[in-house]
């Protein structure tokens, strides 16, 4: 099952300059305890955001440079490349950019989106969610605290099983 897992505020905003909006350490503990042990699958500019490969997982990174190399990590020039590394497992998750959502959106399952109530300026969009194409199966809400800048919600989408 191929999930993505993305933060993203009311404008669908995911970043700036290649940088997150928000530092929200609920969200980012989120994160890591959902994705751990999986493959993650990441542009080459996610990863380079990141500045390291992300610890206990597979990190698989897509990008069209054919001389690109990073430690730690696979480097594939393809989606499909990507999913044939991590076919083994049971849910490999795409963790961005914009582009790679994208691409992805038509072949996942789920998605785990952190709703960040706000809305931002951006130049990385995640893409919109077409509620004919998905059903919301949970939500937490998070209130703005001392450590949290923005309220937000995690919120779990199923890809709706085709009826006929």
């Amino acid at each position: 099952m191929l999930s993505m897992i993305a933060a993203a505020a009311e404008n669908n905003a995911i970043g700036k300059d290649n940088k997150l909006l928000w530092h929200l350490p609920d969200d980012l503990k989120f994160f890591k305890n959902t994705t751990k042990g999986h493959h993650v699958i990441a542009g080459r500019k996610t990863f380079e955001s990141q500045g390291r490969p992300l610890p206990n997982r597979t990190n698989i990174i897509i990008t069209k440079n054919t001389n690109y190399r990073a430690e730690g990590c696979i480097v594939v020039h393809s989606l499909e490349e990507a999913l044939k590394i991590a076919e083994k497992d049971p849910e490999p998750f795409i963790i961005g950019g914009e582009t790679i959502y994208k691409m992805a959106m038509p072949l996942a399952e789920k998605i785990y989106l952190t709703r960040v109530h706000t809305e931002k300026e951006a130049d990385t969009f995640f893409p919109e969610i077409n509620m004919e194409e998905w059903e919301e199966k949970s939500r937490i809400y998070h209130e703005k605290d001392e450590k949290h800048q923005y309220p937000f919600s995690i919120i779990v989408y199923e890809r709706r099983v085709d009826p006929g």
